[in-house]
């Protein structure tokens, strides 16, 4: 993948994070704080609990940390995969933004 891809994808991913981010706090009483400054996304929640998300553009990858640990994704031509194999992305992010925020909350990409 070149590095325009790489932006590309990475960028509609985080994009896609803000949406929904917007539309949980429209739809839920979850609160969810999301604060982005370039390449990453802060995700702060009633608790003070929070998730990033970061680019990491040397390694065309995207990480996240969580209070579960942090991770590693990479773009496979269809969705963002756990370097380690792990699982997907916004499978994580539901996960672990969930927990978090001591809700279900439906993120999608």
């Amino acid at each position: 993948m070149t590095d325009i891809e790489y932006l590309d994808h990475a960028e509609a991913l985080l994009r896609s994070i803000e949406l929904s981010c917007d539309r949980i706090n429209d739809t839920s009483d979850a609160d969810i704080d999301n604060q982005r400054v370039g390449g990453m996304i802060t995700l702060t929640f009633p608790s003070g609990s929070q998730i990033i998300v970061n680019l990491q553009k040397p390694l065309q990858e995207i990480w996240m940390a969580a209070r579960a640990g942090g991770f590693h994704y990479r773009y496979d031509g269809n969705q963002w995969m756990d370097t380690k194999g792990q699982g997907e992305f916004w499978e994580h992010l539901r996960r672990f933004a969930s927990e978090q925020a001591n809700m279900t909350l439906d993120f999608s990409s």
